[in-house]
Order: C-alpha cells, then structure tokens, then sequence
C-alpha cells in the first residue's frame, strides 16, 4: 500500500543546464537529466562521479554553477521534496515515535501520532514506537528512517544510497518496502548496485567521465519491485553492467 495521506500527482524534476567545479576541477557542465513524475529514476557511477552532488543540487542544499532545478508543473519545489540517505540520522535520545515525526516538532506543528503509528505498521515495526535506536538493529533502523520519509509526505523522494548499509537479506526486503510504499511519487535514487537499480527503476542512468556525463537512459520493463530473476531485469542489468564498465575505460 501507498500512503493514502498524499493526494496531489507529484511533478517531475527536471536537472537542467548544470555546471559545477571543484578545486578547479569540472565535476559536470551542461548537464541534464529528468526524474519522470510518479516514477523511480535511478543514477549509477563510480564514486566521485558527482552523484551525491547533483542529488544535493536537486535538494536545494548545494547551488551549481550555472542551470537550474525546477519541478515539470512550473510551481516551486520548497517543502515538496524530502531524502532518505546511506545512514538512518535517528536521534539517538528520541523513541521510534519521536524520530518519525521529528519534522513535525521542528517545524513547530502538532505531531500526527496516529498517521505515524500507521507508518509503522506498514514498515513492520507496530509495537515498536516506543523503543531508543539504539534497541533496534540496522534494518529496523533503517525502516524507521523509511517511515520517517513517508511520514513528510513529499511529492519528490530523493535517495542516496539507502540500503547499502544493509546485509543483502534486509536489502532485498527494504528494496520491497520502498518500492511498495512509496510507488507514484517521483523517485531519485542513487545507488552502486545494478541489481537494485533493475529492481527499482523505472529508467537507469550511468554517469561518468571527467567532466562526467550521462549515457542513455535504460528502460526496465514491468513493475518495481522485480523478482531477482526476472528475465526483463536480468537482461537490463547486463547492459547496464556493460555501461558501466564502458564508462570506467572512456
């Protein structure tokens, strides 16, 4: 199930003309790339490509040298996207409850408890509210984290390696948390796993090269999450691997 709180359709993001350099050097320029609205859009490379950068430029936490950012329905993207990262960034002092709503408190507003139980209990952790981080393992973490993102309630997700903390059991079912609840909003995952890009996706980049560049966008067939042995998502992941070793060597 999805979260029934959201309502409107959410807009695409659209990454246009971006440049940006780094103790002179260039990151990337010229740079587009569009997260189709509702669907997952998944960006691959090698580390220090400029993923988590352009991640943080669509954030609005980092500002590029020249192009812009800008939601496909012309209004503002301020207080439309949230991220979900590699670490959980649970308040070690608050309880799974407070942690969920901790947006809530900081803005000053009343905390929806209901609506955040809920959440919990989508993400499998009913009974659990009450419990300290540090009485929880990685993966229950990382739900918390997870239930935190759908508790914002933004249009526009923004994904930086989410799960590759985790074991590959507790990834794999993450994959199928994430993919199942937060499904319709528009999704911009980072990751350096193809098989979790195949699983997720809906359209796969690669970036790289200095100054780095996107290749063609691959297109996964069928619904996320994709079974591990799905034929469509066995023969992607093998282009995509091919890409990505093509741009180890350009």
């Amino acid at each position: 199930m999805s979260d029934s709180h959201q309502q409107a359709a959410p807009p695409g993001l659209e990454m246009i003309g971006l440049a940006l350099r780094y103790e002179g050097q260039t990151l990337f320029e010229g740079l587009n790339l569009t997260a189709e609205a509702g669907r997952c859009t998944a960006l691959l490379g090698a580390s220090g490509v400029g993923k988590t950068t352009l991640l943080r430029i669509a954030a609005g936490l980092a500002v590029p040298e020249t192009g812009h950012v800008r939601a496909s329905d012309g209004l503002p993207l301020t207080g439309r996207v949230t991220w979900m990262g590699q670490q959980d960034l649970l308040y070690p002092w608050a309880r799974v409850l407070e942690n969920v709503t901790i947006g809530s408190r900081l803005r000053g507003q009343r905390a929806d408890k209901p609506r955040a139980l809920k959440l919990l209990d989508a993400v499998g952790l009913h009974g659990r509210e009450g419990a300290l981080p540090k009485e929880l393992s990685g993966g229950m973490r990382q739900r918390v984290a997870l239930a935190r993102t759908l508790y914002e309630d933004r249009p526009v997700v923004l994904m930086d390696e989410p799960f590759s903390a985790l074991d590959a059991i507790t990834r794999a079912a993450m994959q199928e948390l994430a993919a199942r609840l937060l499904a319709g909003r528009t999704m911009l995952l980072i990751t350096h796993d193809p098989l979790e890009a195949c699983r997720l996706g809906h359209s796969l980049y690669v970036l790289a090269g200095k100054p780095a560049r996107l290749g063609p966008a691959l297109i996964v067939p069928g619904t996320p999450p994709r079974a591990p042995d799905d034929d469509a998502l066995l023969h992607t992941q093998g282009e995509l691997l091919r890409a990505l070793l093509d741009g180890q060597t350009a």
